[in-house]
Parts: C-alpha cells; sequence; structure tokens
C-alpha cells in the first residue's frame, strides 16, 4: 500500500488544483451566493490533519471506505466543500469530539454536527426545525418574534422567496448552508443584529373621497386661471 505521507501530499496536490477550479451552485437565480474561493492551505492542512486522526483512530474502517486514491480524493474534496466555513480550530476541534464520542467513522453530517458543537447551549435551533421556522414566519419577517435571530438572517439571506417558493429538497440545503455559516460565527462569539423593523411613517394620507378630489380639481383650476 502506498506510504500514507506520500499520499496525503498527493492529495493535498489534487485538492489543491481542483478546488481552484471549483464553482460553488448557487440558488437558481440568485447571485448572493456566488463563486467559493479556493481553501487555503491551512484549510487543506486541516483536512489532511482529520483524515490522518481518522486512520490511525478508525484503522480498518478507514482503509475500507477509502480504498483507493481516487476514491479519498473525492471524499476530501466533498469534507472541503462543506466544512469550508468552518475555521481550522472549529474543524479539529470537531475530529476530536467525533473521535472521543463514536467509536465508527463518522460521516459528514456526523462531522458537521461535531464542529458545530451544542447549538441548544448557545440557543439555536437544529438547521431543519430553523428552516420550517423561516418558511412559516408571516410577513414582515422583520416583526415575526423569532427563536433566534440567525433563524431570520438565515432566512434573509437565503432569499425569502426562493426558499418559500421552492420545494424543500431544493430550498434547505441554501438555507442550512447559509445558517450552519451565522451558527458557527456566533459559537465562535459573534453577535448577530436583530432584524430591522421599518419605522412606521410619521403621517399617514388617507385617500381623498370622490366629492373631495372633485373640489380641489376645480380649485386648481381655478388658481390656473382655467
Amino acid at each position: 500500500m502506498q506510504d500514507s505521507k506520500d499520499l496525503i501530499n498527493q492529495v493535498a496536490g489534487q485538492l489543491k488544483k481542483q478546488a481552484s477550479n471549483h464553482v460553488a451552485s448557487a440558488a437558481p437565480g440568485r447571485s448572493q451566493q456566488g463563486n467559493r474561493t479556493p481553501p487555503s492551505d491551512t484549510k487543506i492542512d486541516a483536512i489532511n490533519q482529520i483524515f490522518t486522526l481518522f486512520r490511525v483512530n478508525y484503522h480498518n474502517q478507514y482503509y475500507k471506505a477509502f480504498s483507493d486514491t481516487e476514491t479519498l480524493i473525492t471524499a476530501k474534496r466533498l469534507w472541503m466543500e462543506s466544512l469550508g466555513y468552518f475555521d481550522t480550530e472549529a474543524l479539529l476541534r470537531g475530529a476530536k469530539r467525533a473521535i472521543e464520542t463514536s467509536e465508527y467513522l463518522p460521516t459528514l453530517k456526523k462531522m458537521i454536527d461535531c464542529c458545530q458543537g451544542d447549538l441548544n447551549h448557545h440557543g439555536l435551533p437544529s438547521a431543519h426545525n430553523a428552516y420550517i421556522e423561516a418558511c412559516r414566519a408571516p410577513s414582515p419577517k422583520s416583526s415575526y418574534n423569532w427563536s433566534h435571530s440567525a433563524v431570520y438572517h438565515a432566512g434573509k439571506i437565503s432569499d425569502w422567496h426562493f426558499i418559500g417558493n421552492n420545494i424543500q429538497r431544493i430550498a434547505f440545503p441554501i438555507f442550512e448552508r447559509n445558517y450552519q455559516q451565522l451558527c458557527e460565527r456566533i459559537i465562535n462569539g459573534e453577535k448577530l443584529p436583530p432584524p430591522e423593523v421599518k419605522a412606521l411613517p410619521e403621517t399617514i394620507e388617507t385617500p381623498l373621497s370622490g366629492k373631495e378630489n372633485h373640489q380641489r380639481m376645480a380649485e386648481l383650476r381655478k388658481s390656473m386661471g382655467l
């Protein structure tokens, strides 16, 4: 079998080459998702470290799951795309938590959960519960009593019209990614602003009646000498 250090270096090189040409899939008609920037060397090193830790701790399971170089490269690219918004500290912390809490090689979903930590500790609902809340919240969205401001901001970033007019299979992955990014920022100590409620106008004009419109038009004609 190929030496593990050589394999890691080979995968890292291919990851850099492939990532530089990678373009993110955005929501249909939406530009806010944008193109993802290529991962930094630090992120690539973190992913490599994680897979090395998994190889050491889940030896037989690891080699069964990643039996050849191509499979390993594909897995690392997928993990990089899905975990790229976590900083390196969160990635390594998540890997350590996964190893400590499971005797089985973690799935990508398990790894995301481990990197996020305990959402309940920060008052954050699960991604799916947040999605349901965002879909069901009435308008105006900014006036709704949200369980957490992150749910509102995730819905706003994802585009209310998009998540409200597409089936869950299409809309949820977009919302989930945006929500996970916000959750990571909150876990790292950032405070999100509350929903912006537009102020009501100081005066509310009521439409003129037909008689009042006729009278005003007569006054305007008179003032213009017509």
